[in-house]
């Protein structure tokens, strides 16, 4: 694929040009896909328009009408460094098989991905910041080039696209154009069966929408098709895309605030509690509770996806010390008005057993709680208590000097003389 090199070029923002977008959607019958693309690209914006495709599940049937009218129309795709293998042979197959001959890869900065995710797992912990430095800090000046671009998005994938038109006017007076826009999933199939299209190697397996690896799993019968993205998260949407009322544009801005603080801040949280519904063997970022862990130890121990382990009070966490590595996160619960346990756990872990993933305080989570659960080794902390959150996005916890568990061997018990205390 060919590389990048974008100049940014200035727009001057145009009154007229919201009306205008609001007569354009008013020409074109609904499925009239082929005739949006025809009048975006020959008569609204004659070269100057472009295509950004994921070379995803549905790709193929834009591309294709891509094809017939133009193909040497730039075709941009977002390399970010984390896409199955399948999707790069993809896009050299659909590139050949459509004679498209412009399709430019887009490729991060790799200072910045040496900066912020210097090993390449940023996706776990943030996924917004995944994103942003993967597909849209690289695809800003690339569309600056342009007075639109084309997607292949759709109604019915999301809630948040229910309402998108074929099109948009950005909030930089760019025109976006979904020709697809009223395209149900059915329709997709049949328009590739039509044209004899080939198929994204990975949807026989399951997988209807396709983005990087890391967050694309399988969605199953009945799910929205785009339920296999960022499964797990308050997350729809990679965040290039935005659209005239903002819910595309901003998918982040409404949800709910993010409760998990690691490593200083509050960030996404890829971990999810543990239901009846979910599978031994299929199970994706779950905290698993202990006693169901021991009950299907073998189908979890033979799971290859990322797992975590739930321990509340009075559970042995001795019961699993041979499988603490199989766990990337051990989150400790810590009920109201509860007693020492949660505390023992974490030192457990921390001190004899060598936990080096994560532990995670989870439940009745407080400000003059936390001190204490990070001596006793918690790295993460899942708070909803709003003053408390409060007190760690200012820096502003109490500060304990004395305690009555000593922990290590340098600590001294309070009221203990130093030479009483023994080194081990």
């Amino acid at each position: 694929m060919a590389q990048v090199s974008a100049l940014p070029r200035q727009h001057r923002p145009d009154p007229l040009r919201a009306l205008g977008v609001v007569a354009l959607n008013g020409m074109f019958d609904e499925m009239d896909a082929l005739g949006v693309l025809r009048h975006a690209i020959e008569e609204i914006l004659p070269d100057d328009v472009a295509i950004v495709s994921s070379f995803g599940a549905d790709s193929a049937v834009l591309l294709h009408m891509v094809s017939q009218v133009k193909k040497d129309l730039p075709v941009y795709f977002l390399e970010t460094g984390k896409h199955f293998s399948e999707t790069l042979d993809y896009v050299e197959t659909l590139k050949n098989r459509l004679g498209l001959t412009n399709v430019i890869a887009i490729h991060p900065d790799q200072a910045d991905v040496k900066r912020f995710d210097p090993d390449g797992d940023l996706w776990e912990t943030d996924p917004d910041s995944c994103c942003h430095i993967r597909k849209t800090e690289p695809l800003e000046p690339i569309t600056e080039q342009y007075g639109g671009w084309v997607t292949g998005r759709k109604r019915y994938q999301t809630a948040e696209r229910g309402v998108l038109p074929h099109f948009e006017l950005t909030s930089d007076d760019r025109i976006k154009v979904n020709p697809l826009a009223y395209f149900s999933d059915a329709d997709v199939v049949a328009y590739r069966r039509e044209h004899d299209l080939p198929e994204h190697p990975l949807y026989a397996h399951g997988y209807k929408s396709i983005g990087c690896a890391p967050c694309t799993s399988v969605v199953a019968d009945g799910e929205d098709p785009r339920a296999g993205r960022w499964r797990g998260l308050n997350k729809k949407e990679c965040g290039i895309h935005f659209d005239f009322n903002g819910a595309i544009a901003k998918p982040m801005v409404a949800v709910e605030k993010h409760n998990l603080y690691k490593d200083g801040a509050f960030i996404a949280d890829p971990f999810h509690e543990w239901s009846e519904a979910d599978d031994a063997a299929t199970a994706r970022y779950t905290h698993v509770p202990l006693p169901v862990f021991l009950e299907h130890r073998e189908t979890f121990l033979a799971n290859p996806h990322p797992l975590g382990l739930l321990v509340s009070p009075g559970e042995r966490i001795e019961d699993v010390k041979d499988d603490l590595s199989r766990f990337a996160s051990i989150a400790i619960r810590f009920p109201a008005f509860t007693d020492g346990r949660g505390y023992s756990t974490a030192r457990l872990l921390a001190e004899r057993y060598k936990f080096a993933g994560e532990i995670r305080a989870v439940g009745d989570v407080l400000a003059d709680q936390i001190p204490l659960m990070r001596r006793c080794g918690v790295t993460a902390l899942v708070v909803t208590h709003e003053p408390t959150r409060n007190a760690l996005v200012e820096g502003k916890l109490a500060q304990v000097g004395i305690f009555y568990q000593p922990v290590g061997v340098t600590e001294v018990p309070v009221g203990t003389r130093p030479y009483l205390r023994r080194a081990s």
